[in-house]
Parts: structure tokens; sequence; C-alpha cells
């Protein structure tokens, strides 16, 4: 690739406060009350990035009802935030390379805020599907920038441990989001999400124009092509999330028009591919999903995300199917917050070179014994039940995400700068599209089973046996100070029998997802300790042989020595011969 094409002149930094990369702020020294305003700006500006999807996905039955929306059109609002969240990254960082960092920021959470003060004002599921596509880019504005910010808290030699807290921030939003939402719809309707959502995003506005980011490296970035891969890539993304979104809700095969999509998208994301594969300067460097360790990389970024939609899927939908609502599932997720505080914390102080790949594995093992744990619930559970499961699954959700992040730049940087947005756009991909892929997978898994377990369970119920005769009795008799007629009191017990026997089958396809996420993250696991093992392995073999090697050279020398000892030198003549 060209030397790059600078559209300003770089100012004299010392070495040490040389901006990493072009598009990153320089690393100058701030006095300690600066770097503390940096902290509070990167906390202000990752909580109003998350908060609003958050409490729109807390609240969304709440939502659903009040907007008078299908369970479909709802998953249309999920799917905008998605699409445009996952997307913006593929012009984030060029972006930053030309413009800077904070003019999209500016332009981002500008339009954000905006958006929330105009469905305050409309209140109709148009204003409020563009509210959750500008959440999305705003978001991913919002992800970067955190980090950003909290880098400049801290000085140069801090820098992985502000990576782990400045990310670790965002991942604060969801408990967050269920521990507040009680007391805002206490106070009014769904209005009062938005007033909060809309002041963050303002305040924030104000604090990223009011403490600047120091000034970096702006560089020539954008080309023409970039223009037509992203014409091919962001539509190619938005229609599989919306195959994903819409999956579990239309199901897959009761819906032609979800294959058509599918169908466009891979048409879309084959002809972006190959128009990156074959260009010379890419934007993605395809080549770089061949290599064995981006493979690996990859892999393991996607399985731990996986894991993680056992709590957002699997004990949420759980309690949700047991009737628990948002003011008695506050207290479970004041746990998953200590959990996620305390993951990010433990990570952000051992974090080096040496413990990353620690970090990894211990995660896998919080993750894969937290869904070991659930498994064998029964519907008389309680969110109470799922203290010590669910801090152990928030604490390995705290920990992996900062040695990913930084495992990946790592990786990225080893390959050359060209090589950033390829590794950023994976990891983003493998965190948003591997979340969605986990929560469809275990969402059709968890409706296949619960239709097997009901088809089983109602083939038992029959009226004659004594013991459902009288079940059905009890039931009755519970409504009869509400039912005068025999007839519709008999009808009512019937009912709730058979939506106590649907409950009881989604506990038991709900045991099974925990099941089916415990084999995974332990399997996993096993794999995983089996290649670091190997890798060990390898390389003890290397250096054995490379010492044998090196003995064999000095041997090879002191063998050379002694001939040329032994051999008379140049111009003299040989000792003669001892007669016998």
């Amino acid at each position: 690739m060209s030397a790059p094409v600078y559209l300003r002149r770089p100012p004299d930094w010392e070495e040490h406060e040389k901006p990493t990369l072009p598009g990153s702020p320089a690393m100058i020294h701030h006095p300690p009350w600066e770097r503390a305003c940096y902290a509070l700006v990167a906390v202000l500006v990752g909580l109003a990035g998350g908060l609003g999807n958050a409490l729109f996905t807390a609240n969304l039955p709440t939502i659903q009802g009040q907007s008078g929306l299908t369970p479909s059109e709802a998953m249309w609002l999920q799917g905008a935030y998605i699409g445009f969240n996952v997307t913006a990254n593929l012009l984030i960082y060029k972006f930053r390379q030309q413009y800077g960092m904070r003019l999209f920021t500016e332009i981002g959470l500008g339009a954000y805020a905006l958006l929330s003060v105009l469905h305050l004002l409309l209140g109709s599921p148009q204003s409020l599907l563009l509210l959750r596509a500008a959440s999305g880019l705003a978001a991913a504005a919002c992800t970067t920038l955190c980090t950003l910010y909290m880098l400049q808290a801290a000085p140069r030699i801090h820098v992985p441990k502000m990576l782990v807290l400045g990310i670790g921030i965002t991942q604060l939003a969801t408990p967050l989001a269920w521990i507040i939402s009680p007391g805002l719809l206490d106070h009014g309707q769904w209005h009062n999400l938005y007033h909060l959502e809309a002041g963050l995003a303002l305040i924030a506005f104000a604090a990223v124009v009011l403490l600047k980011l120091p000034a970096g490296v702006h560089i020539q970035s954008f080309e023409r092509l970039d223009f037509l891969s992203a014409a091919l890539l962001i539509p190619g993304v938005a229609l599989l999330v919306a195959v994903l979104v819409q999956g579990t809700t239309r199901w897959w095969l009761d819906a032609p028009e979800l294959a058509w999509m599918l169908v466009g998208a891979i048409v879309l994301l084959t002809a972006g591919l190959y128009l990156e594969h074959h260009r010379r300067n890419p934007m993605l460097q395809t080549r770089w999903f061949t290599q064995s360790a981006s493979v690996r990389f990859v892999i393991g970024a996607i399985v731990l995300r996986f894991l993680t939609t056992e709590q957002s899927y699997g004990v949420v939908g759980m309690l949700r199917t047991l009737g628990m609502t948002p003011e008695q599932m506050q207290p479970l997720f004041g746990v998953i917050l200590a959990g996620t505080l305390a993951g990010i914390a433990a990570s952000a102080l051992t974090i080096n070179m040496e413990t990353m790949r620690r970090q990894l594995i211990a995660a896998l093992l919080l993750l894969g014994t937290a869904a070991l744990l659930d498994f064998g619930r029964s519907s008389l559970d309680r969110p109470a039940d799922f203290y010590l499961s669910q801090f152990l699954a928030a604490a390995g959700a705290g920990i992996f995400m900062g040695p990913l992040m930084l495992l990946g730049l790592i990786q990225g940087l080893k390959q050359g700068p060209n090589y950033m947005i390829t590794v950023i756009i994976a990891i983003s991909m493998t965190q948003t599209l591997g979340g969605l892929a986990g929560s469809a997978a275990l969402g059709t898994y968890q409706i296949y089973r619960e239709q097997a377990y009901s088809v089983a369970i109602t083939r038992h119920i029959n009226p004659v046996d004594p013991q459902v005769a009288a079940r059905l009795q009890q039931q009755q008799q519970a409504l009869a100070g509400q039912v005068a007629d025999p007839a519709l009191r008999s009808a009512l017990g019937a009912a709730q029998l058979a939506q106590i026997a649907r409950r009881e089958a989604n506990v038991s396809a709900f045991n099974e997802v925990f099941h089916i996420v415990a084999m995974i993250g332990f399997g996993y696991l096993a794999w995983a300790l089996f290649q670091a093992r190997r890798a060990k392995w390898a390389a003890s073999i290397a250096a054995m042989r490379s010492r044998w090697r090196s003995i064999g050279d000095a041997s090879g020398e002191i063998g050379t020595d002694a001939a040329i000892a032994a051999t008379p030198e140049s111009g003299q003549q040989a000792p003669p011969m001892p007669a016998r």
C-alpha cells in the first residue's frame, strides 16, 4: 500500500505522545483533575450509548402493548438497532482517520438526541423505528468514544487496564436498565424511558463538545470503491439481521420472505467480499480470515458471546414465562450488576500479555459453570434462586470482553495498520451477530422442545384419570366464587390446567437450553486447554531442537578447530613418520 497522505501537518509530539494509529488521539500529559474528567465523560458516553437500547429491551412487552405493536413489528425495532449498530463500524474507523472521531460522534449523538425528542412529540411506531436506528448508530460511536476517553484517564503505561474499563462500561447498561426501569414506569408510561434516553443523549453530546479529545493524525482514508463495498455489505448485513430477528417470531419455514431475504443477504455479502478480496487497498483484509490463528480467534469470540445468551435469553425468558415482572427481577439484576463490576475489576487489575488467555479460560469456566448450575430448574424457582449462577455468569461476561479486544488488536497490529479495521469489524460482528444468532438458535431449540414436551404432557392428561379429575375439580372450586355457570367453570378449569401444562413444558425446554449451553461451554473449554497444551508442547519441542542444533554446531566448531590445529601450517613440511 502507498504511503498515507496527511490532510494536516502532525504536531510536534514527543515520542511517547504519538497516537498508535491514524484517527486515534494523541496520548499527551493531562493534570489529575483533567484525567478524572475524561474518565467521567467516558462513563457518561458509554452509558448513553447502551442504556437506551437496554431500556427498550427490558421493557419490550410494556412498550409493545402501549404502542399497539405485534411481536413481529416489535422485532423489527430490534432489527433496526442491531443493523445500524453493526454496520456503522464499517465506516467509523475510516471516518475518524480522515475527519476525526469527534465529528462522527457529534453527528451520531445529535441525530440520536433529536429523534429522541421527536419521538416524545409524535409517539408513533414510525418515529420509534427511526429512533431505534439512530440509537444503534450512536451506540457504535459511543462504544469507540468511551474507550478513547478512558484511555486519556491514565498514563500510557496503563493502556490495557483503561481499555478493559472502557469496554466494560458499556456492559453495565443492561443490568442498570433492569434496575431503574420499574421506578421510571411507576411514574408514567413509556414517555419516562425516552425522557431519560433523550436527556442522556443531550448531556453526552454537550460533554464531548466541551471536553475534546487531543488531536490526532488525519490521513486520506476513503476511496471510491469503499462506498461500493459499503453499498453491498451494509444491506447484506441488514438482511441477515432481519432474518435472525424474525426467524423465531414468524417461524423459519412459515415465512417465504425470510428465505428471499436470506438469499439477498448471501448474494450481497458474497459480492461485497469478492470485491474486497480483489481490491488493491481493501477495507476488509479477507485473507486474514484464512489464517489459522484468525479462525481460532473468531470461533472463540463467537462461542464466548453465545454463552452469554444463557443469561439474556435463557434466564430472563424462563422468569418471564413464570410470570416474573421487572420489579420482581430487580434484585437479581442488582446481583448481575455486582458480578459484572467484579469481573471488569478483576480483568483490569490482572491483565497483561501473559494473563490475557488465562482470563479468557476463566471466563469460559465461569460461564459454563453458571449454565450447569441453572440446569434442573423447576416452576417453583424464583429470581433469588438464580443469584449464584448469574453472579458467576456476569463475572465471566465482565472478564472476557477486555482481553478479547486486546488480543484482537494485537493480532491486527502484527499484520499492520491496514488490518485494524478488519479486526474491529470481526470483533463487532462476532459480538453483535453472535449474540443475535445465539438467541435465535436457543429460541428455536427452546420452542421446538417446548412443543415436544407439551405433546408428551398433554397425552397423559386424561379426565378419567383420578389425579387429573381431582386437579380439575380443584380448579373449578377455585373459580366457584367468580363464575356461577358450571359449564363455563369446567371449561376455564380445563384451560388453566392446559396453561399449567404448557408452563411446565416451557420450564423443561429451558432446562435443555441450559444443558446445551453448559455442554458447549465445557466442550470448548476442553478444546481450548488442549490447544494451549499442544502449543506449549510444540514450543518445548522447538526449543529442544534449537538446543540440540546449537550443541551440534558447537561440536562441529570444536572438531574443526581440532582439525585445523592438527593440520600442518602452509609452507611447513610435515614431520616425518616415526620408523618402525
